[in-house]
């Protein structure tokens, strides 16, 4: 087969997926509000999805990006369903079963089971009005009727694209009314790449003992002790009232002891650099990185609150690109 003609086809099939979504757009209907609104008031029960063949597929998809948006939920597979696994459904919850031909028979078991549940919600996914599903289900969601991307009509890809995207846009919508955001998304995915990108400077923070805080009437005598103690290159000072004064590294100590002839007798509130940079403490390590390297420095004071002057934390490079943050 000639490139141009495999390229024609491979631009014919996403041209037919864009169609199949640009009808399931023109078809939403009160029933994708019905079915957001009997997901979010589960309270007491689970999300079940299930479906079969390439349903059965999107249907755990649906699952996991429900999981991982704030909406428990997991994937049933239809066939193990009248073989045992049935026993997963129990009052409160809600099924939801994904079916093009809404006639699959290992659907249908489950249909029968939640029917004789009044506290077990059906709700039915398919393109078929006349079907089992759709006729059985508490809240039904039709997708309209879509030619398939492949020849002859017989592989299911626009199907199965609309059936993806519905559920992605079911899952966004639970997100969204739940007011789930970015930290509650890194607690759920704390080895994920997105997760990573999501740190802050508090996941990863020195706090405590670890700071290197100094008195700021310290004598620069003891100065070395305390940078070569804390192992950070830097020191934080503060006054009696626990107030962030200003921060001091070793190349500083090392300039100021070439400047001054009774180096050791100053106190460090005299030769201090009085401006130090400080990030709140929901601040995106990312983001910290990249102050510190516009600025050319290695670590950053954190606050919280807009209190600035009251440092809870220090964020260094060195942890920041531990974290695989760059």
């Amino acid at each position: 087969m000639k490139k141009e003609t495999i390229k024609h086809l491979i631009k014919n099939v996403i041209y037919n997926e864009i169609e199949a979504l640009k009808k399931l757009k023109q078809s939403i209907s009160k029933s994708s509000f019905e079915v957001v609104k009997l997901i979010l008031n589960c309270k007491n029960g689970k999300v079940i999805i299930s479906g079969v063949g390439k349903s059965g597929i999107i249907a755990r998809k649906w699952a996991a990006t429900l999981s991982s948006t704030g909406t428990p939920s997991f994937f049933m597979d239809a066939s193990n369903a009248s073989h045992g696994d049935m026993g997963q459904i129990t009052s409160n919850d809600i099924v939801v079963l994904i079916s093009n031909s809404g006639e699959s028979d290992e659907l249908k078991n489950i249909i029968q089971f939640t029917s004789r549940n009044r506290n077990i919600k059906l709700i039915g996914i398919t393109s078929n009005k006349n079907s089992t599903l759709y006729k059985n289900s508490d809240v039904a969601v039709l997708i309209p009727k879509i030619k398939e991307a492949g020849p002859e009509n017989i592989v299911p890809t626009s199907s199965t694209i609309a059936q993806l995207s519905l559920g992605d846009s079911i899952a966004i919508a639970c997100m969204k009314s739940r007011n789930f955001n970015r930290n509650d998304f890194k607690k759920f995915h704390p080895s994920g790449a997105l997760s990573v990108k999501l740190k802050t400077v508090n996941d990863l923070m020195l706090t405590g003992k670890k700071i290197p805080f100094v008195s700021e009437d310290i004598k620069m005598s003891k100065i070395f002790k305390k940078i070569n103690d804390k192992k950070l290159g830097i020191l934080i000072s503060r006054n009696k009232k626990k107030v962030t004064t200003g921060i001091i590294t070793d190349g500083d100590i090392k300039r100021i002891a070439q400047r001054y002839e009774n180096f050791r007798d100053l106190k460090l509130k005299k030769v201090i650099n009085k401006s130090p940079i400080s990030v709140d403490i929901n601040t995106l390590a990312a983001r910290a990185l990249a102050l510190m390297n516009s600025k050319k420095i290695t670590s950053l004071c954190v606050h919280k609150n807009k209190k600035v002057n009251k440092t809870i934390g220090i964020i260094h490079i060195h942890d920041i690109l531990k974290s695989n943050i760059s």
